[in-house]
């Protein structure tokens, strides 16, 4: 059984950052491309960013140049490295197996004075 679980998010200031975690068990980690999304209230799900299994990273035009996504084989862990956080990157993050064939609970991130 596929589990991710998310940790590490909270309320922080603007400009401020956050590091998210992701642990996954259930899978074959090493070979999986994980990624990591975010709903807003009110707005749909959005790719945030991803990593292949060789670590190649793409990431939503929102976010380019703040977050980073990576990835510790040994650990089954996912990364998101999010730095200069604005209001508007306040949502729910998830972790994802893939492009989503597994999902993760969520953490919540509120970006606010």
């Amino acid at each position: 059984q596929v589990q991710l679980v998310e940790s590490g998010g909270g309320l922080v200031q603007p400009g401020g950052s956050l590091r998210l975690s992701c642990a996954a068990s259930g899978i074959i980690f090493s070979i999986n491309a994980m990624g990591w999304y975010r709903q807003a209230p009110g707005k749909q799900r959005e790719l945030v960013a991803y990593i292949t299994s060789g670590g190649s990273t793409t990431y939503a035009d929102s976010v380019k140049g703040r977050f980073t996504i990576s990835r510790d084989n040994a650990e089954k862990a996912v990364y998101l490295q999010m730095n200069s956080l604005k209001p508007e990157d306040t949502a729910v993050y998830y972790c994802t197996q893939g492009r989503g064939t597994s999902w993760g609970k969520g953490t919540l991130v509120t970006v606010s004075s």
